[in-house]
């Protein structure tokens, strides 16, 4: 169906491949982002677990000396509390002493009192980074009782943030993997879900072509009610057009009795001596005439595309030439010529064989009017295509007339005279079909073309199945 692509911006498949893609896209983001953050929760949950395991076991080696001060019974084993600005801190404070870890240098922990409260908090580290810390008040046995301690261990966010990023960057290859195949689902469900309306497509176009007459209801559910519409506006119309064909029809047979009672008052006026007055009454009448069997062969050509739509008409060139030559060659000016056929056997076109015959019939009863000795009916195959051509050897058609015609070739609804209306038969029953009827000049003659489409390639399937 030519113009359909883009005549109505993006195809609904990329619609919804687009909509489709860019939600997921954003929920694979948002899920990144959630499990960001849950891992960095869990994360901080299990330094601070690990904190308060490392906060009680510096409880458990702190001793009170004589004097009342906190001291280390033992060294803590992880090496990190002795490099400087490690990211693994510990402090004791008693009122009059501090004791800190070599990690944190010349650096104090500024504790408020509310981490003591809350357990674990967010402080600044000695280099400007945020610690997370727990902290806890506790009191340890001495010589000289009981003494109050403030205890805190602390670790640096930097590697809580730099656990997260690794997390981030060992997930971004399955989320990748994950979008791939979310969008190859997507892409085949798309695929499977607009199939039918590919089914749809080819049924509008079986109806343009004349294969089918209607859309039918067998078609998915949500486009039901357009197919029905359309049905019912084919319907209406073929109802309209046959409405039109009888009024026309109609108006031209109600015509021909007065035009037939013309003639007879002209003949009158032949016969009283008024000659000018009885031809120009003929010559009109005529050409009212010419335009009355215009009208019916019109309408009859609407009646047979309708035929066409409702069944699949198709015939033999071969055997309609050969019938035609027969007749034409039994008139009396048949009978002085020499009619040749040259014409396939296997060839069919996909017109009723009545139609055929006329539109032959016109344009070879042309060629016998004209022909000196001879005419040539020729039946070829051109690709997908059958060449119907028509051969005489009279003096054709003015030049004149042919150089003042537009299109390729001779337009027959153009030409001069009652003479024309045959081939303008011709004209219309090969347009019916998708076809053309050309008329040239030759060396020696005059020949007439009429292309058709091909119906051969598609019966020797129809019948192999």
């Amino acid at each position: 169906m030519k113009g359909w692509p883009g005549a109505g911006g993006l195809s609904i498949r990329l619609r919804i491949l687009l909509v489709g893609a860019f939600g997921m896209m954003l929920a694979l983001v948002l899920a990144a982002w959630g499990l960001a953050m849950l891992f960095d929760r869990h994360i901080a949950r299990v330094a601070a677990g690990d904190l308060t395991d490392r906060l009680e076991h510096l409880v458990s080696a702190v001793d009170i000396a004589q004097r009342g001060a906190p001291v280390l019974s033992r060294p803590l084993s992880d090496p990190l509390y002795q490099r400087p600005y490690s990211g693994r801190y510990w402090q004791i404070e008693a009122s009059d002493t501090k004791l800190r870890s070599r990690s944190l240098w010349d650096f104090e922990l500024d504790l408020p009192p509310q981490v003591y409260e809350v357990g674990q908090s967010s402080i600044m580290g000695p280099q400007g980074d945020t610690l997370l810390v727990v902290a806890r008040r506790v009191m340890v046995a001495g010589p000289a009782g009981d003494r109050p301690l403030s205890v805190a261990v602390a670790i640096s966010r930097a590697q809580i943030d730099a656990a997260r990023v690794g997390f981030l960057a060992d997930l971004a290859p399955y989320l990748g993997l994950l979008a791939l195949m979310l969008l190859a689902t997507l892409a085949g469900t798309v695929t499977i879900a607009l199939r039918p309306l590919s089914a749809i497509g080819q049924r509008v176009a079986a109806l343009v072509a004349g294969e089918e007459r209607r859309v039918g209801v067998q078609v998915p559910l949500e486009v039901l009610p357009l197919a029905v519409e359309i049905d019912a506006l084919l319907d209406a119309r073929d109802a309209e057009v046959v409405r039109a064909r009888l009024r026309a029809g109609d108006l031209a047979h109600g015509l021909k009795t007065p035009m037939q009672a013309l003639l007879g008052e002209a003949a009158r006026l032949q016969a009283a001596g008024a000659t000018e007055a009885a031809r120009g009454i003929e010559d009109i009448t005529n050409a009212m005439r010419n335009h009355v069997d215009h009208e019916i062969t019109r309408a009859r050509l609407i009646d047979t595309r309708l035929n066409r739509a409702r069944t699949k008409a198709f015939c033999h060139p071969a055997e309609v030439a050969a019938v035609v030559a027969g007749v034409l060659r039994r008139t009396p000016r048949g009978a002085d010529l020499t009619i040749d056929l040259d014409c396939l056997d296997d060839l069919m076109v996909p017109l009723e064989r009545a139609d055929l015959a006329e539109a032959l019939g016109a344009l070879t009863e042309n060629a016998v009017r004209h022909a000196k000795t001879r005419v040539l009916i020729r039946c070829a195959r051109a690709g997908a295509q059958v060449l119907i051509t028509v051969r005489d050897d009279g003096k054709g058609v003015a030049p004149t007339l042919l150089e003042s015609l537009p299109g390729r070739g001779l337009r027959l609804d153009q030409r001069e005279g009652g003479s024309g209306l045959g081939l303008v038969i011709a004209s219309e029953i090969a347009a019916a079909v998708g076809g053309i009827l050309l008329l040239r000049n030759l060396d020696e003659g005059f020949e007439a073309e009429m292309t058709l489409p091909s119906t051969s390639g598609v019966l020797d399937n129809f019948h192999s199945n």
